[in-house]
């Protein structure tokens, strides 16, 4: 599918908020409220984005988050799988490059985390398993944004979640139907988790609608690196994602290129600031699970 340039603005509103109203994206991005209807239609139907709610982790407790390079006796792929299968793993994909299989984990605390990594070091085919911890999350699309809510859930609150991950444009009536609210009810809830940033209903973008089709990852060591080189790799437009941590690196991230060339640019472009040195990289092969699909712990839910 290609993108004109209303597409484009289109998707930049539905980022900074999935559930504008039809009548204000239109009239922000130039068209009738009927024909922005149809674009919005268009572009899901055609899977180049999906508006969900984002729920941020603390709500369900997933206060730690770390980043798992896999070593495999033999096959990769049903190691992946296994991995796969933990409800504290968020991501996991096969790769090219030093480690067959990584994953990324989120915990209530180190102690679970620690309990997670000891799972995954068990299971049949694992040969070793190297962790590096996430201390700051600088820049993620499947995550809210800095404030950390302060909120308490209950029950309701936490269906009202569910649904907004399913759909980030479910109507109020719908909402009210399903959880035996009324619809001016289930208004206030939401209003209420979205202005505590307990969700945040963007749309998640499909880097392939936009050719980015290759993805890659690496690792940073900081020598003395300016305090704004980190603020200005954030803001490369094929950073994906990017994190402080602890472990064997200070800086991990992840890239979405058009090919492997491409790839191989932001790489050089990153060899070539200031007191940054390179120290790992891979191609992500084959996704086996994807962050926001991930399902939930049990007992994580607020309330």
């Amino acid at each position: 599918m290609e993108l004109d340039h209303t597409d484009l603005a289109i998707v930049r509103e539905l980022q900074a908020d999935g559930r504008l109203a039809f009548e204000s994206l239109a009239g922000r991005v130039g068209l009738s409220r009927a024909a922005a209807r149809l674009r919005v239609q268009r572009l899901v139907d055609s899977g180049a984005i999906r508006v969900v709610g984002v729920v941020h982790p603390e709500v369900r407790g997933m206060s730690v988050q770390a980043h798992l390079s896999i070593d495999v006796e033999a096959d990769a792929a049903p190691v992946a799988a296994a991995v796969a299968a933990l409800p504290q793993v968020a991501l996991v994909s096969l790769t090219a490059g030093r480690f067959p299989v990584l994953a990324e984990l989120r915990g209530r605390g180190l102690p679970e985390l620690t309990g997670s990594i000891e799972r995954i070091r068990a299971l049949p085919g694992v040969r070793d398993a190297n962790t590096v911890v996430h201390t700051d999350v600088l820049k993620d699309p499947h995550l809210p944004r800095d404030t950390v809510p302060e909120i308490d859930l209950d029950e309701t609150d936490a269906a009202l979640l569910e649904l907004l991950e399913r759909d980030g444009r479910v109507s109020f009536a719908d909402m009210a139907g399903r959880i035996g609210l009324s619809a001016g009810a289930v208004r206030s809830r939401v209003l209420r988790l979205l202005a505590a940033s307990a969700v945040r209903v963007t749309a998640l973008v499909d880097p392939g609608a936009f050719g980015l089709v290759q993805f890659g990852g690496f690792m940073l060591r900081l020598e003395d690196a300016d305090a704004g080189v980190l603020a200005g790799i954030a803001a490369w437009s094929r950073i994906r994602f990017l994190a402080r941590c602890l472990g064997r690196a200070d800086v991990i991230g992840t890239v979405a290129a058009e090919s492997v060339t491409d790839l191989h640019a932001v790489y050089e472009r990153m060899r070539a600031l200031p007191g940054v040195r390179v120290t790992e990289t891979w191609v992500y092969v084959e996704p086996v699970k994807q962050a926001h699909d991930a399902p939930r712990p049990e007992c994580a839910r607020s309330g």
